[in-house]
């Protein structure tokens, strides 16, 4: 058996791999090999007998855990077997907790261990208590502005003339034998700062390159609060608003689709690491990026976010009320719908990514020559799509004309753009058009 995830090779025993026991229990269990050199080759053991008595009393007395300790044979040479089974309680060696990753057996601290043991407990950062709050760091008007969205959503109805601050968080189930969670400071609390440092959004306007800073704003308040300056914000300052005019009426539109910039701000809320970095929106020329500080559910890759898949929130009270809101969906379309507003608005696909310990979404503005060149289309195919975006279409003689081309080159460009589902082909033979659908 080749040594991976699951397995490690020891050539003699130590009393210190108790602690690549411990690992193996905390994470998905494994064999731990007594009696292989590092490449795998049987060497055996001495005082097999010996040891098959001593190492599973240690592995009980020092963990808490039953092993199964097995004498095998592997070509006429004896080595011992450990069997560790994953467990669902954390387990400690001599106080600390160890966990085995990949190859490798982490001692766990900070952080890391404050997540680990909160997942071994089966709780979730937003349902552990807030023993420093207390009702008077709860805003009484938060909570009566989510009574009137929870009744207008029609997911609380019954709340409607519920004047108890008590008997609402109950409700929402963000109290526990009458104590404040942290999630209720995060969804109504006053100042949710001073309990969680970073709980606010950081907006910035950037130039050419991320060392050109422009100007930037700071947003806090509770979740909703943000969600609702954060975008007020965005609008007034650091977005330009299309204008047009309906007759008479003017007409302002947004740079990005209003609903997909929404949705990703609040995706970011909800699913944010509160004990990490704050929110961070970057707005360039090109491009908008949201960023928050977290990482995908177990199992979840980013290209799952694009189709549709179970819905798994990092802080599920949270969320939960967000549901009851209005604000959200419990069905894992978040990120579905801001690729779709998108794409319906012309824009190119947006982009997601785990970057920097957590996740970045960037929207794009609809076809700038910046974002075609990173997609690979060559200085004519360029030239083609700015065209089609300023005059609605092209054909082949346009296409010829303007890139002064032949016609085989042109349609060989042209059916490549259409491949691509930059260009949709419209009519045939000489009344053939190309029309832009996105990059």
């Amino acid at each position: 058996m080749p040594e991976n995830q699951n397995v490690e090779w020891k050539e003699f025993w130590k009393d210190e791999y108790l602690k690549w026991i411990c690992g193996f229990a905390n994470a998905q269990g494994g064999k731990l090999i007594i009696g292989k050199s590092d490449n795998g080759r049987p060497i055996g053991i001495e005082n097999s007998k010996k040891l098959l008595e001593d190492i599973p009393n240690k592995i009980q007395s020092q963990l808490g855990i039953i092993c199964d300790v097995n004498l095998i044979e592997e070509n006429s040479i004896e080595i011992i077997e450990i069997i560790v089974k994953p467990y669902d309680n954390a387990i400690s060696y001599q106080g600390k907790y160890h966990y085995r990753s990949g190859s490798t057996k982490q001692e766990l601290k900070g952080k890391a261990l404050n997540d680990f043991l909160l997942k071994k407990s089966g709780k979730t950062w937003d349902d552990i208590i807030e023993n420093r709050a207390t009702l008077d760091d709860i805003d009484p008007n938060a909570i009566e502005a989510f009574i009137k969205a929870a009744v207008i959503s029609k997911r609380m109805p019954f709340i409607e003339r519920e004047t108890n601050t008590e008997v609402v968080l109950d409700n929402l189930l963000l109290r526990e034998n009458g104590l404040i969670k942290r999630s209720a400071i995060v969804l109504f609390g006053k100042n949710p700062c001073k309990f969680y440092i970073n709980a606010f959004v950081k907006i910035g306007r950037f130039g050419k390159t991320d060392d050109d800073l422009i100007f930037q704003e700071v947003v806090e308040g509770n979740a909703f609060q943000i969600a609702d300056k954060t975008l007020e914000i965005l609008d007034k300052k650091f977005l330009i608003s299309p204008i047009s005019y309906d007759g008479l009426h003017r007409i302002e539109k947004w740079e990005y689709p209003y609903k997909a910039v929404r949705e990703t701000i609040i995706n970011a809320i909800v699913h944010r690491d509160y004990f990490g970095a704050p929110v961070q929106i970057s707005v360039y020329d090109d491009k908008i990026m949201i960023w928050n500080e977290g990482k995908l559910p177990e199992g979840f890759s980013i290209e799952d976010l694009k189709k549709k898949h179970t819905s798994r929130p990092y802080n599920p009270t949270i969320a939960s009320v967000f549901f009851k809101g209005g604000l959200i969906e419990a069905w894992g379309r978040g990120t579905i719908n801001i690729i779709s507003e998108c794409l319906k608005a012309g824009l190119p696909e947006p982009s997601f990514e785990s970057v920097f310990g957590g996740i970045s979404v960037k929207l794009f503005k609809p076809y700038t020559e910046k974002h075609l060149i990173e997609k690979g289309l060559n200085e004519r195919q360029i030239k083609a799509v700015l065209y089609c975006k300023e005059n609605d279409f092209i054909t082949n003689g346009i296409y010829q004309s303007i890139s002064e081309t032949s016609e085989r080159t042109a349609t060989r460009d042209l059916e490549f753009l259409t491949e691509i589902g930059v260009f949709e082909k419209v009519g045939e033979k000489k009344g053939t058009k190309y029309k832009l659908i996105r990059v």
